[in-house]
Formats: structure tokens, sequence, C-alpha cells
């Protein structure tokens, strides 16, 4: 399963070629403040809504090939939230996540993280772990 490195471990701007635009889109909600952020969960808990977090960069081919795949997953899956994280706008942020690598999933309800990360571009693991958090907390 591929991925990227954060930062931190000597990717750096020189690498950076396009914006983190491309990391969301459709029912994708890119986050790039703590404003945003607190505003997506306090969304998702009053409407009681899984949310999956992608801590992705958009320097990274990995994170980048990851994209569409995840736009794809929240056009098809509303019922879920999906919100995108681009650590280099929130790096301190993503470092309290202990984000090593992009992109890294997590599955959150009310604001608390359900199962373990997801580290990686692998789409059918992603899709696996998608159908087994949603049957694991229907109502």
């Amino acid at each position: 399963m591929g991925q990227c490195w954060a930062r931190l471990c000597g990717q750096g701007n020189e690498e950076h070629t396009s914006g983190s635009g491309e990391l969301g889109g459709g029912n994708v909600h890119l986050v790039t403040t703590i404003e945003d952020w607190d505003e997506k969960i306090s969304e998702s808990n009053k409407d009681d809504k899984i949310v999956i977090v992608n801590f992705s960069a958009s320097w990274c081919n990995h994170s980048r090939k990851a994209a569409p795949i995840y736009r794809q997953l929240a056009d098809k899956h509303t019922s879920f939230m999906f919100i995108t994280v681009d650590i280099d706008e929130l790096g301190e942020f993503s470092s309290s996540w202990d984000i090593k690598a992009t992109p890294t999933f997590f599955f959150l309800k009310d604001g608390r993280q359900l199962d373990d990360s997801l580290v990686g571009d692998e789409e059918k693991e992603l899709q696996k772990k998608l159908k087994a958090v949603a049957a694991e907390h229907k109502d």
C-alpha cells in the first residue's frame, strides 16, 4: 500500500506541485482551519453522521491518487461526512493525530475515533473499511 511520508520525515515544499484544492470537491469538505474542523465535527454530531477523515497533502502522489476515489465514495455514501485535512495547512493539528504518512484515514462518531486508522491509497481497503464501519454502526 503506497504512502507519502509527512514533511516531518523530509518531504519538503520543493515537491509541492499543486494546491490543496484538488483534495476536496463534491461531497468532500476540505478543512484548512481549526474553525472549519470544529464546524464540520459539530455538524456531523448534530446530524448523527459518521465522519471519514482523510489526512492528505497536495504534494503527495498517493494523496492525489486517493482524492478522486475518496470523492466517488463521498458521492455514493451521503449518509457519511467526508472531510479532507490538508496537513500543510494544519500541521500542528495533524501532528496531534500522529499522522506519519499520507493519506491516512480515520473514522469518527461523535468526534471520537471508531476504529484503527488506514494508511495508503488502496481503494479496496478503504471501501472494505467503510462498509465494515457502516455495518457496525447502523442504527
